[in-house]
């Protein structure tokens, strides 16, 4: 018995061992038969069809008005081309037909449709298991964001920054949208870029003292701002990049992007400077990798935004490091 790959509109080759093969039609995400059909997939005669489904229906096992459906064809009668309306039944029809006929074919088809429906039955079950796991971790992901933003915003070096928090959290939760995504079965990670961009050590250090000698000339900085404390910036450049196994830990734009704002921040790589560095070296690292602007012009991140990031992310927990980091990513992937 051999079976076509099923896709909507299509004509179905059907044949089992010992009888002719059938087109059967398929509309509205099913298969359709008719008596004759059946007939001949059981290797029954149509009298004996009929009977069957007419006990179907009597017996209320399945209502004629959603299995059955009239569809025009052209049958050849004598040496005419006759167009006729027909009856034809949907598999749940042929499917119980086949449960009710005595015969080797019958038997045949009871052994196909039993195996088939227990793979349907087992395969439909992981894949749904899976995304409901799916959904209840982002579920959880969100609350945990909505649990931390709401314990930091209560927070004195967050006074006045209430709104942005707000923004964070309206953002964060429409990059999971998961009831729309579910219902519509189209839950999926968030799509991850990756950098064309490489941070050079070197380069970086020149681009700090540019940056400090311009808020020097403004007596916005001192001479300690940006001086490097025992190599931790090479240090924290190294991190980012790190590979295990010939893999990168942080294989994508966006997790570059987070970490590297997070570790210059809490790392204090710096005597002084280092929330002001990170935020800097944060936008710069999205820029040269032109990731900085959504397609509509907005940035992705905008000033208001990334200075309450980097105030959350200066007065978290070391334990809290993962919410920040998914905070930060997915703002980014939106």
């Amino acid at each position: 018995m051999k079976k076509q790959n099923l896709k909507k509109g299509e004509i179905l080759i059907y044949k089992s061992r010992g009888t002719p093969k059938l087109e059967v039609r398929l509309e509205n995400e099913t298969v359709w038969l008719t008596q004759k059909q059946m007939a001949i997939l059981f290797y029954k005669g149509i009298s004996t069809i009929n009977e069957h489904i007419k006990n179907i229906y009597k017996e209320g096992e399945l209502n004629p008005e959603t299995t059955i459906r009239k569809f025009r064809i052209v049958q050849k009668e004598g040496k005419r081309q006759i167009e006729r309306e027909i009856d034809f039944y949907n598999l749940d029809v042929i499917i119980s037909v086949g449960y009710r006929v005595k015969s080797i074919q019958g038997t045949q088809f009871r052994i196909w449709a039993t195996k088939t429906l227990k793979e349907h039955l087992i395969k439909g079950y992981t894949i749904n298991e899976e995304r409901l796991l799916q959904a209840e971790n982002k579920l959880n992901d969100l609350q945990s964001a909505i649990t931390f933003l709401q314990e930091k915003s209560k927070q004195s070096l967050l006074q006045g920054q209430e709104q942005e928090i707000l923004n964070l959290l309206t953002n964060y939760s429409n990059t999971l949208s998961l009831l729309e995504q579910y219902d519509k079965e189209k839950l999926i990670l968030a799509k991850k870029r990756k950098d064309k961009f490489v941070l050079n050590y070197d380069e970086v250090k020149k681009i700090i003292n540019k940056i400090k000698q311009e808020l020097i000339a403004k007596k916005e900085a001192s001479e300690l701002f940006g001086k490097e404390i025992d190599n931790k910036l090479k240090g924290i450049l190294g991190n980012i990049y790190q590979s295990f196994d010939g893999k990168e830990l942080y294989s994508s734009l966006e997790e570059k992007a987070a970490h590297l704002l997070y570790f210059i921040i809490k790392d204090h790589p710096f005597v002084d400077g280092n929330k002001r560095i990170g935020s800097f070296l944060f936008v710069y690292f999205l820029n040269k990798n032109n990731y900085l602007y959504r397609q509509n012009g907005e940035k992705k991140i905008n000033d208001n935004t990334l200075t309450t990031l980097a105030l959350l992310t200066a007065i978290s927990n070391p334990q809290e490091k993962d919410k920040i980091i998914k905070i930060i990513t997915n703002i980014l992937a939106i």
